[in-house]
């Protein structure tokens, strides 16, 4: 692997992106569409691209302040300049708002698609360009996350109904206490344990899902001990905790993905869960090759 490829690597955080793809899962799973292989893989190409295309923008924006707080990453220590990222990062954007918009053409699906994927690469934007020092950085987080469901459910000519609004504000609430955790990465300690209140939200939404099967248990009680051992960890005083728990918590995201798929209890729910589930321990193994924060 060339030297420039291990830096976009870095750069673009590419070990979350199997939590992408269970975000997209999730959110065709949501909208009654279904899941269909082909259409799946198209549409996670494209979220992909634009997940990619965000964590360019992200050092791009944040390169000044790399520059005093963490002169390791790519920019601040001169491996790659700030205009080539800000390139790569807007066209990759495009690229994913392209792709799907061609497969809502192609499929006869209208502007829909087009608009919601928009309307996620413009979150992304705002968030890369505007997170540091503002209060709602962590809503404009889960925001994105919560458009990925949304462009996924268009995509595959699903519905915006009862259950992707739900899932989608469960996700949102776990998000916000995630990011929020997340921004502490250089304290001795979590001044923000609140935070971890927004965690129980999807936790009380999702009550019922032991109750659809064998699947919905183990997804549930995934999601509990995954919450739990980042709580144990934020409770120390080692500085290493707080990023270790982000990371779990990180790789959690398709784990609550997997308890959102189960509790819509539709024929297939549980295999598709049981897929979803996969994504939690892909996440940590490639965290060891490829740092996701």
């Amino acid at each position: 692997m060339t030297s420039r490829a291990r830096v976009y690597l870095r750069l673009g955080r590419v070990s979350n992106l199997p939590t992408v793809w269970t975000n997209v899962l999730c959110g065709m799973a949501l909208s009654g569409a279904g899941l269909r292989a082909r259409e799946a893989a198209l549409v996670g190409l494209a979220v992909s691209l634009m997940y990619v295309g965000g964590m360019f923008l992200n050092d791009a924006f944040d390169r000044e302040i790399d520059a005093r707080e963490r002169p390791e990453r790519p920019i601040p220590s001169g491996l790659v300049s700030a205009r080539e990222v800000f390139a790569v990062g807007y066209g990759l954007l495009g690229a994913g708002v392209l792709i799907v918009g061609g497969h809502g053409y192609a499929e006869s699906r209208g502007a829909a698609p087009a608009v919601a994927s928009a309307l996620l690469a413009g979150a992304i934007v705002l968030y890369d360009a505007w997170h540091k020092g503002n209060p709602l950085s962590p809503a404009l987080m889960g925001l994105c996350r919560v458009l990925v469901y949304v462009t996924a459910a268009l995509a595959a000519g699903g519905q915006l109904g009862i259950a992707l609004f739900g899932g989608g504000m469960a996700l949102l609430f776990y998000l916000i206490g995630l990011t929020a955790i997340a921004k502490q990465e250089n304290l001795l300690a979590v001044r923000g344990l609140w935070a971890l209140g927004f965690m129980a939200v999807p936790f009380l939404y999702t009550m019922g899902t032991p109750l659809t099967g064998m699947m919905g248990i183990v997804a549930y009680g995934a999601l509990a001990g995954c919450v739990i051992h980042a709580v144990r960890l934020l409770r120390g005083a080692r500085k290493d905790r707080i990023p270790r728990a982000v990371v779990t918590l990180i790789a959690g995201i398709s784990l609550l993905d997997a308890v959102l798929i189960a509790r819509t209890g539709a024929p297939g729910a549980g295999g598709a869960a049981a897929l979803a589930m996969l994504g939690f321990p892909l996440t940590l193994a490639l965290q060891r090759v490829v740092k996701g924060t």
